[in-house]
C-alpha cells in the first residue's frame, strides 16, 4: 500500500470522492484524519424510509413478539372453545373453515411484510457493513503512516547516535593527545 496512486484510490473510496490526484501521501492521511467516515446506519436509514417501510418494520416486530403469539393464541383458543360450545348454533362449526380462512388470510399479508421488513435489514446491513470496510480502510492507511513516520523517526535516531559516537569518539582521541 506504499504506492501513492493506489493510497489516493483508496482514499477516495473511504471519502466517497474524486480527489486531487496530484495529492501528496502526507495530504492523503491528513484529509483522512479531517473527514469523518463512519455513519449512523440506523439513522441514515430511518431518514430515507417511506411510510410503508416505517409500518412493514413495525408489524413485523409486533408479529415476531410474545405478546403477538400469545395473544393469537388466544384468539385462536377462544374461536374454538366459543365454536365448540355453541355446537348447534355455532357460526363456524367444526372443522373451523372460516378460522383457517382467517389464518390463511393473516400467513397470506403476514409473509410478504415480514419479507419486505427483512429486505431493509439486509441492506441496513449491507450498509453497515460497507461502512465498517471504510472506517476499517481508514484505520489502516493512517496505521501505515504511523508505522512508517515511526521506522523514519528511529532510523534517525540511529543516525543521530552514530554521530554521537563518532563525535564522542573524536573528542576521546583528541583529549588523549
Amino acid at each position: 500500500m506504499t504506492d501513492k496512486k493506489t493510497k489516493i484510490e483508496l482514499a477516495n473510496i473511504i471519502l466517497g470522492d474524486d480527489r486531487d490526484k496530484s495529492l501528496e501521501e502526507e495530504e492523503i492521511v491528513h484529509l483522512l484524519l479531517e473527514e469523518k467516515v463512519s455513519k449512523n446506519i440506523n439513522k441514515v436509514q430511518h431518514e430515507n424510509q417511506s411510510l410503508g417501510a416505517k409500518m412493514a418494520d413495525n408489524i413485523a416486530k409486533f408479529a415476531g413478539s410474545w405478546t403477538f403469539i400469545i395473544a393469537f393464541l388466544s384468539c385462536l383458543i377462544f374461536w374454538i372453545i366459543l365454536n365448540a360450545l355453541l355446537l348447534s348454533k355455532a357460526y363456524d362449526p367444526y372443522p373451523f373453515i372460516l378460522l383457517n380462512l382467517i389464518l390463511s388470510c393473516v400467513a397470506a399479508i403476514q409473509a410478504p411484510v415480514i419479507m419486505m421488513s427483512q429486505n431493509r435489514q439486509e441492506e441496513k446491513d449491507r450498509l453497515r457493513a460497507l461502512n465498517d470496510y471504510k472506517t476499517n480502510l481508514k484505520s489502516e492507511i493512517i496505521l501505515e503512516d504511523l508505522h512508517q513516520k515511526m521506522d523514519q523517526i528511529l532510523m534517525n535516531q540511529e543516525i543521530l547516535l552514530q554521530r554521537t559516537d563518532k563525535i564522542e569518539k573524536q573528542i576521546n582521541i583528541e583529549n588523549k593527545k
